[in-house]
């Protein structure tokens, strides 16, 4: 099975999110229904820094769980994902652990790969992070109800060998990760970002000629979107400088510094970062 409840959530309304979970909690016909949405308020605490408030909930939830695998699974990878953002990386580990074993158990696939994903980033070491998202990008793989994890365990997983420097496993992870949001193409922002991971990779690569219309389509999408992407915007102009497009380079420079300082400040405390776009925009100041 998938999961049913995920269609009332809006990660960046979390407010919104509470009040669908709530008015569901009073729809619901049973105690183990009931257990199941008070877990989905525990995750909403949780995102808030409401630990403890989160806590309380997971505990409500599993008082109501009675036989069900479901509220069981879900009470574990909920107090997992408190625990490990409250910095409790390894006693979250387990409970997405167990999270995981009770889920394959009772044939939750879907529940089963987000609890691959969560114990994947509670791993702690690069050899458990690449163990357990390859064990979701296999579950992922193999059954339906997984499906949705496919892309984003495939992202991670890219992302990792990236920033290791393993630029060829982490094309291949990146390229079969666009294809897997392709799949889904109302969410035109995820295949856009997953556009921009495969093309910054074919940089690594040596293959800005390969990367660059890539780049371009997704700049064009948001661009008209009015959604202009500031990390699109650099990523083209590195495309273009490193073909000696210098000129187009500059402009895509110009168009990334106003919208990358505005969101991400930090930007200015990287003076690497920093000097390497000024300088692609052609200036010094």
């Amino acid at each position: 099975m998938g999961d049913r409840l995920r269609e009332l959530w809006d990660f960046d309304d979390l407010g919104a999110t509470e009040q669908r979970l709530r008015a569901q909690l009073e729809l619901e016909p049973s105690d183990e229904g009931r257990g199941e949405v008070l877990t989905q308020l525990a995750r909403v605490e949780g995102l808030r820094g409401e630990f403890e408030a989160g806590d309380r909930l997971a505990g409500e939830a599993e008082a109501h769980a009675g036989t069900s695998a479901v509220v069981a699974v879900r009470v574990d990878l909920e107090r997992g994902r408190l625990l490990r953002s409250a910095g409790k990386r390894d006693a979250a580990l387990p409970l997405f652990e167990s999270a995981f074993a009770k889920a394959v158990d009772a044939c939750e696939w879907f529940l089963a790969a987000d609890a691959a994903h969560m114990a994947a980033l509670a791993a702690g070491n690069r050899d458990g992070l690449v163990a357990w998202t390859l064990q979701g990008i296999a579950l992922a793989d193999e059954r339906e109800a997984a499906s949705y994890w496919l892309a984003p365990l495939l992202n991670n997983l890219g992302w990792e060998y990236h920033d290791a420097g393993e630029h060829g496993p982490a094309l291949d992870a990146f390229e079969r990760a666009l294809a897997a949001r392709e799949r889904d193409p109302a969410n035109r922002s995820a295949i856009e970002i997953a556009r921009y991971a495969v093309g910054k990779t074919l940089r690594a690569l040596g293959r800005s000629d390969e990367a660059i219309p890539l780049l371009e389509r997704a700049v064009t999408w948001a661009v008209g979107k009015g959604a202009s992407d500031g990390w699109f915007h650099e990523e083209l102009a590195e495309e273009y400088a490193a073909v000696g497009r210098t000129g187009d380079a500059r402009e895509q420079a110009r168009l990334a510094l106003p919208l990358l300082l505005d969101a991400d400040p930090a930007l200015a405390d990287d003076a690497e970062r920093s000097r390497r776009l000024r300088s692609l925009a052609g200036s010094t100041d």
